[in-house]
């Protein structure tokens, strides 16, 4: 299992696929359903969707 948070390494956060286990360490776990990523230019922000409808959000 993948814990995503903000202190998570970047290059881990990129090797995240569709079927991986991730947590956020507090109430969300799941199989990753959809990843999608984007850049605001301050932050890269990486949305892990779960295939529990629920969805991880970490800013680096």
């Amino acid at each position: 299992m993948i814990r995503l948070n903000s202190e998570t390494p970047s290059d881990v956060l990129q090797e995240v696929k569709i079927g991986h286990m991730v947590t956020d360490t507090f109430s969300k776990t799941g199989l990753v359903e959809s990843i999608e990523v984007s850049d605001d230019g301050l932050y890269r922000i990486y949305e892990f969707h779960l295939v529990t409808g629920r969805t991880i959000t970490v800013k680096k």
